[in-house]
């Protein structure tokens, strides 16, 4: 059985979709705002830059939102994601690889 898109309800599957995604997702620098919440559900924001295993590089743009079950465990992730290719040039997100800088901007100071 399945999910909306196409993960399976089995023990594993969240960990392998993941380090699919990780592998090919290299040098991932990831901004997220958050709109809004209310009771269980968050809608967040969010752009990330990458690049794969031939050095081409993109951002991704998106939305997501969240929804919780009363222990606090995710129920449901729904998720728009469109990963736009961009040259060295135009990356925005230089910090060293792991947690965002205090300092560097958000996106809505970056004004995306």
């Amino acid at each position: 059985m399945a999910q909306p898109g196409g993960v399976p309800y089995r023990p594993g599957a969240i960990r392998e979709f993941l380090t699919r995604k990780w592998n090919r997702e290299l040098d991932y620098r990831l901004i997220k705002e958050l709109w809004a919440f209310t009771g269980n559900r968050i809608p967040v924001r969010f752009a990330y830059e990458w690049h794969d295993d031939s050095n081409n590089r993109f951002r991704s743009y998106g939305n997501e939102n969240w929804e919780f079950y009363e222990d606090g465990l995710m129920r449901r992730r729904i998720a728009s994601i469109n990963d736009v290719p961009i040259a060295e040039s135009d990356r925005l997100y230089h910090w060293p690889q792991g947690r965002r800088l205090d300092e560097h901007p958000n996106l809505s100071e970056l004004g995306r």
